[in-house]
């Protein structure tokens, strides 16, 4: 009666180890990719400034990255961008001028494995206080789109830069002081109110509509996600994580009594 016994007590650690390690490389990638967003800085700007902005677009996958798209916010007049090597611009003309959304493909190979790119652009903020929502979407060597439009707290969240007054003051205030207070305008960066989207659409191609990538992708349907539901994951997998780890120390000390 005791090999039985045995024998389930070792089937029963046996799994128990195998369980704790699928739960802690679980963990570790989702860990590893929590913070793989791509986003939009800086996150608060002043009413009406020429605001120079980055696009940041790290790769979460183990293909290249060959395309991303972003949506300008409504409000937000495009300006400029600057060009990269090996990369195309297109933007997104609406009937009545302004640009909708920009496209930057790849004609190399794109942004590698563990590679995060960067995409300077400006854009003259709205002259009211407003928060703008910036989509984009990014384009994988393998034909997988991954669309960062949701809320925040989701799982592929958009990024958000909020124009306030009070950021104003804060430049202002740096001005007189000679300290810089953060995000600012751009004026040496091609302030040049008669040559808007003159100087948008040097070296690109324009298409006017909204027939691209950009404006026809599909919205995220995570939007309606709270940061709850991302919170109670993370709580979860900690928990399970801490039990793994318990099973499997007593497994390796059941082990060693045997031995």
């Amino acid at each position: 009666m005791l090999n039985p016994i045995c024998n389930l007590k070792k089937t029963f650690w046996r799994y128990a180890a195998g369980s704790a390690i699928v739960w802690v490389l679980t963990f570790a990638f989702f860990t590893a990719t929590a913070g793989a967003h791509v986003t939009v800085k800086p996150s608060q700007s002043a009413p009406g400034a020429w605001e120079t902005y980055s696009l940041k677009v790290p790769v979460e996958k183990d293909v290249n990255t060959v395309k991303v798209a972003l949506k300008i916010p409504d409000g937000v007049a495009f300006k400029q961008y600057r060009p990269l090597p090996d990369w195309s611009v297109e933007l997104t003309i609406a009937e009545d001028g302004t640009v909708t959304a920009v496209t930057w493909t790849a004609e190399g190979a794109g942004i590698g494995p563990g590679e995060f790119q960067q995409f300077e652009f400006v854009v003259q903020n709205p002259g009211e206080p407003a928060e703008l929502a910036w989509d984009a979407f990014q384009y994988y060597s393998d034909g997988s789109v991954v669309e960062w439009t949701g809320a925040e707290g989701t799982d592929r969240p958009h990024s958000l830069t909020v124009v306030s007054a009070a950021e104003g003051a804060a430049d202002i205030a740096g001005s007189h002081t000679g300290v810089d207070a953060g995000a600012g305008t751009t004026e040496d960066a091609g302030h040049d109110h008669g040559s808007a989207n003159e100087g948008a659409a040097a070296n690109t191609t324009e298409s006017n509509g909204s027939d691209t990538e950009a404006s026809s992708a599909p919205l995220s349907n995570d939007s309606g996600s709270g940061s709850s539901a991302g919170t109670t994951a993370l709580v979860l997998s900690a928990c399970a994580l801490l039990v793994s780890l318990v099973a499997l120390g007593l497994a390796l000390r059941v082990r060693r009594k045997h031995a």
